[in-house]
């Protein structure tokens, strides 16, 4: 297997970092089994709207198998939002209608596409610190080996340069894992919302 190799996105990078984004899709474990009917349903939410909106800021991790992770960030969240209430978001909800009938039986894929229809713009305060978000996923043959740092502390300093004053991003509540690596990278906990079970704690670092 060969050593992954960090780049900047390109197009085409589309179907490999949706992948990635499923086979993470499940608190940072494998989400494909739950996701089998439609695998792109996250990355339509968590990958697309960066890599077409912050392509600068948008890195991809690849080995010779293919793309194993990918680190994306925007400098404005709410800006972000906001572009993407009105270039991205309008096309999901035509495309993928909104379910019907009891939330309880709804598939995951399903979920998202209700989340496509009642989209969860959230950000912590204070937002004049932490305006700027991030987002990443490894696949576990790339974990371990130093790589997300690498890539995190890249678009950090992207984002350092371009003037943002701090980074914030949310983390499954089950997915301690993660949370272990963000404290590793001086991330602190400003936030927690939902449940004990279903909920996301929000963290952020001044740059």
């Amino acid at each position: 297997m060969s050593v992954p190799r960090i780049r900047p996105y390109r197009h085409g990078d589309e179907a490999g970092t949706y992948h990635v984004c499923c086979k993470t899709g499940d608190h940072g474990r494998d989400g494909e089994p739950f996701y089998h009917e439609d695998p792109d349903a996250l990355g339509r939410v968590f990958v697309g709207p960066y890599l077409a909106f912050e392509p600068d800021l948008s890195l991809v991790l690849e080995d010779d198998e293919g793309v194993c992770g990918y680190a994306l960030g925007t400098a404005d969240s709410r800006r972000f939002y906001d572009r993407y209430e009105r270039e991205w978001r309008p096309a999901l909800c035509a495309r993928f209608p909104e379910p019907q009938g009891d939330p309880s039986t709804w598939s995951r894929v399903q979920q998202v596409y209700h989340g496509y229809h009642h989209p969860d713009y959230f950000c912590p305060e204070p937002y004049d610190l932490y305006p700027a978000h991030l987002h990443i996923d490894l696949l576990e043959r790339a974990q371990g080996k130093g790589f997300g740092r690498r890539m995190m502390d890249q678009v950090m300093t992207a984002l350092r340069e371009g003037g943002s004053p701090g980074a914030h991003l949310g983390v499954s509540i089950l997915n301690t894992p993660a949370q272990g690596f963000y404290h590793r990278l001086g991330f602190t906990e400003l936030t927690r919302v939902g449940t004990p079970t279903d909920g996301c704690i929000y963290l952020g670092k001044r740059l």
